[in-house]
C-alpha cells in the first residue's frame, strides 16, 4: 500500500477560512474594496509592531514597489544575497537596475562581513550617494532577504548602511513570526528594521492568502505613497484623474478573508514549526552524516523550513536524493540555484561568493508543514538513514 504524500510545506485551514469566505461572497464584497482589506493590514501591522501595512496581490509587486519608492531607477545597482527565491532580484530588474550578488553566510543569509568589506573596498561616497568603482553606478539600495526565517544579521551593517545612503528593504516574505532577540534590534520583527519591508502570503509560507503581499513601514508618507502606487495612482477615484503611472497591485478581500483566518492562529503555527523543528535537530544529530540547520542565536526564527544539511565527505548526490525520497512519497527540494548563476543575472556583478555554492551542493529542504506529526518526522529520518544504507554509507 502506497504511503501517505508528505508535502514540502503545505497550508493548514482550520478556523475561520470557510467563514469569511462566505461572508465575502454573501456580501458581495470580493474584490481590492472591503472590510477584510483593512482589517488583515491592521492585525499584520499590530503583530509585526510596524506602524503602517498595505496589503499587495503578491510579495514580488511589494518588492517592486518598495525599490521604487526608495528611489531605485534606471541603471542604478541593488545589492542582495545570490541565495534567495528570484522574486527580488527580478523586482530589481523591473526597476531596469541590476543586482550585484554577495555571498551568503551559514544561515543563507547575506554575508554581512563581505558585504561591509565590499562597500569599503569596492564603492565610493559621492554628493551623498555611494557608487561602484568599477562602473560608476549608483548603488542605491540593498535587498537583506530573510531566507528560510532566519533574520539577516543587519545590526552591525546599519551604521555603514546608513552613512552611504543605501536605502533598505527588507524581503521578510518568508519570515513572519521571526523577530531579533539580542542587541539594539531586540524584539523587533523582520522587515521593520530598513526604510521597508515586503511579506508574502502564498501557499507555502507560514500563513497564506492563497496568494498575496504587504509592505511594512513606519513613515506614513511612504504608506501613503505605497497605497496610491498600488492602487493605480488615483488622485480622483470619481473623476478617475490620475497623476502618475500607477498598478492595479491590490490585494482582493476574498484573500484578505483568507489570511485573516490564518493570522488569528500564527501562534500556534508558529508553536507547531518550533516543535517540528526541534524534533528534526534530535533525529538528525550525527554531524558525520547531516544534521538541520540551525536559526542564527541573535533571533527568535518562525522555522518557515527545516533544512538538512549533509556532510560533504559522504559525496551525497543531492538530486539523487531527492528521487529517492520522491519513491517513498514524501516532497523534498533543493536549495535554489544561486541567483548568480542564472541565465538572465549571469553577467552580473558578483562579490567573493563561495560559501553559497557550497551549501547548495549538500543540503536539501525537507516537509515542513505545521501539521506534521512525530510519526510523519520518524518516517522521514528513516527514509533518509535507508537511503545511506541503499548507497553503503
Amino acid at each position: 500500500m502506497q504511503k501517505n504524500f508528505l508535502p514540502l510545506n503545505a497550508p493548514s485551514f482550520s478556523s475561520n477560512e470557510k467563514k469569511y469566505l462566505n461572508n465575502c461572497i454573501d456580501t458581495a464584497w470580493v474584490s481590492t474594496a472591503g472590510g477584510y482589506v483593512n482589517e488583515f493590514e491592521s492585525k499584520v501591522s499590530s503583530f509585526t509592531g510596524s506602524k503602517f501595512a498595505v496589503a499587495f496581490n503578491s510579495g514580488t509587486a511589494a518588492l517592486q514597489i518598495a525599490l521604487q519608492i526608495i528611489g531605485v531607477k534606471e541603471k542604478d545597482e541593488v545589492i542582495i544575497p545570490t541565495i534567495t527565491f528570484i522574486a527580488p532580484v527580478n523586482a530589481i530588474n523591473y526597476n531596469r537596475a541590476k543586482p550585484i550578488f554577495i555571498d551568503t553566510d551559514d544561515f543563507c543569509n547575506i554575508d554581512v562581513e563581505k558585504l561591509k568589506n565590499f562597500i569599503e573596498k569596492e564603492t565610493y561616497f559621492k554628493n551623498g550617494y555611494t557608487f561602484n568603482k568599477k562602473n560608476n553606478n549608483r548603488i542605491r539600495a540593498i535587498i537583506p532577504v530573510h531566507v528560510w526565517g532566519n533574520a539577516s544579521n543587519l545590526e552591525p551593517v546599519l551604521d555603514i548602511l546608513n552613512e552611504r545612503n543605501i536605502g533598505i528593504v527588507e524581503d521578510a516574505s518568508e519570515s513572519l513570526g521571526t523577530f531579533y532577540s539580542k542587541g539594539n534590534l531586540n524584539s523587533k520583527h523582520t522587515g521593520t528594521i530598513g526604510q521597508l519591508g515586503c511579506l508574502s502570503f502564498n501557499g507555502n509560507k507560514i500563513i497564506t492568502s492563497g496568494g498575496g503581499g504587504m509592505i511594512l513601514t513606519n513613515d506614513k508618507k511612504i504608506a501613503e505613497k505605497v497605497f496610491y502606487l498600488s492602487n493605480q495612482a488615483k488622485d480622483d477615484s470619481i473623476k478617475f484623474i490620475h497623476n502618475e503611472v500607477g498598478y492595479n497591485y491590490r490585494l482582493t478581500n476574498i484573500q484578505a478573508a483568507i489570511g485573516l483566518a490564518q493570522l488569528e492562529k500564527i501562534d500556534s503555527i508558529l508553536q507547531s514549526k518550533k516543535r517540528i523543528h526541534e524534533n528534526y535537530i534530535e533525529l538528525f544529530n550525527n554531524p558525520d552524516q547531516a544534521w538541520i540547520m540551525k536559526s542564527p542565536a541573535y533571533s527568535r526564527s518562525n522555522n518557515w523550513m527545516n533544512i538538512l544539511m549533509i556532510n560533504e565527505k559522504l559525496k551525497i548526490d543531492i538530486n539523487n536524493l531527492l528521487e529517492y525520497f520522491a519513491t517513498e512519497n514524501i516532497e523534498t527540494r533543493p536549495i535554489w540555484l544561486p541567483n548568480h548563476l542564472q541565465l538572465p543575472y549571469r553577467a552580473c556583478e558578483r562579490y567573493m561568493i563561495k560559501n553559497a555554492e557550497n551549501i547548495i551542493n549538500n543540503s536539501l529542504c525537507i516537509p515542513s508543514s505545521s501539521d506534521l506529526k512525530s510519526e510523519d518526522l520518524d518516517r522521514i529520518y528513516k527514509t533518509f538513514k535507508n537511503y545511506l544504507i541503499l548507497k553503503g554509507i
